[in-house]
């Protein structure tokens, strides 16, 4: 039986094309192992950032691809349709960390009720939360739009929590300011909600380009919205904090110029603005460093015990999913010419701040 794979060549994401693949049937399918349908999963410029990062955190090695190409990584949906792990029976609807395909074997281990672990070898390596599958039939939270709101958002909304939860462990480096970039996007409006409604004191700024500041402003989540060509007019006699969600070269070291030794924290989370600017030259104030959501979730998860992470995660989405439906669009497309085009139009930062698109690869 025939699949689809979706493959962008490493060295240059502009290259792309859907190959066929051969599909295992049951029988062929290694002990305990699973045969899932790819049903339909999210797409998001965070997808961009792990095609960016595919070789130094070893996102290409989750699903392997032809030589010198990768399968970008995408959370969504899949459903068994072929088992031969007795604990998990054909036609179980999973979440978790998929391939841009029809079809991902799963080699199913550490199977509880709500949970299961890929167990492949090429897969090990990676922080484990790209090799789990949550078991959600009849959940609810999974359901409908619902469901979307996951693929789409939570797995951002994590990097959001863990990054607001990490500022207001350090006490925000001192800063009574913190300044976001990308500020139209899923990762910095999540944090934008976080550190507005903790209300700790902190002024939350968003940097956005002037096309996307009318839908930034009307998240209601900001309390300054200023565009990229006018950060010279923020007030550069305060402490402030800045959080990168695109790895803007230039606009980094703008902030850092006119700030001096009052940017006090500067922290890299995204990688989706290539705009060719020096990255090495030493800039004033904070040194700039990588915020790695892997290595917080491992600290928080010693500190917080069994559980504990996924417990105030859930609190904190509860709070902020509602407000989901008033500023996102979510498009449906399916077959793998509308994944290219939503892939490139993505890439190349054409898909407007209130669109968000759920995606299939079979017509």
């Amino acid at each position: 039986m025939q699949s689809n794979d979706f493959i962008v060549a490493r060295q240059d994401l502009e290259t792309c094309r859907t190959i066929s693949t051969e599909r295992p049937d049951r029988d062929a399918l290694p002990s305990d192992a699973l045969l899932v349908k790819v049903d339909r999963f999210a797409f998001t410029a965070n997808n961009i950032t792990y095609a960016l990062l595919g070789e130094q955190l070893k996102y290409w090695q989750l699903f392997p691809a032809p030589d010198g190409f990768g399968i970008i990584p995408v959370w969504g949906f899949g459903d068994v349709i072929a088992s031969r792990n007795p604990a998990v029976a054909e036609g179980e609807r999973l979440f978790g960390y998929f391939p841009m395909a029809a079809h991902l074997c799963i080699e199913a281990a550490d199977i509880s009720k709500r949970s299961l672990r890929d167990a492949a070898a090429h897969r090990q390596g990676v922080a484990p939360v790209y090799n789990a599958y949550a078991r959600i039939g009849g959940d609810a939270g999974f359901a409908g739009r619902q469901g979307d709101h996951q693929a789409l958002l939570r797995p951002l909304f994590m990097l959001s929590f863990l990054v607001d939860g990490f500022l207001a462990e350090q006490m925000h480096f001192g800063a009574t300011t913190v300044i976001l970039s990308s500020a139209s996007s899923k990762t910095a409006f999540g944090l934008a909600h976080l550190l507005h409604t903790q209300r700790r004191g902190i002024r939350v700024i968003g940097l956005t380009s002037p096309s996307n500041a009318a839908f930034v402003c009307s998240l209601g989540c900001y309390d300054e919205v200023v565009t990229y060509d006018a950060v010279d007019t923020l007030d550069a006699t305060t402490r402030a904090a800045f959080v990168d969600m695109a790895g803007h070269a230039g606009l980094r070291a703008a902030l850092h110029r006119h700030y001096g030794d009052n940017l006090v924290y500067s922290g890299r989370v995204g990688l989706t603005h290539q705009d060719g600017s020096d990255d090495a030259t030493p800039l004033p104030g904070a040194r700039p460093s990588w915020f790695f959501a892997p290595d917080q979730i491992r600290k928080r998860a010693k500190a917080w015990g069994p559980g504990g992470v996924e417990t105030r995660l859930q609190a904190a989405w509860r709070d902020f999913a509602p407000r989901l439906d008033g500023w996102l669009t979510i498009t449906d497309a399916r077959g793998p010419e509308a994944v290219r085009r939503v892939y490139l139009d993505t890439l190349n930062g054409r898909v407007p701040p209130h669109e968000a698109h759920m995606l299939t690869m079979a017509d």
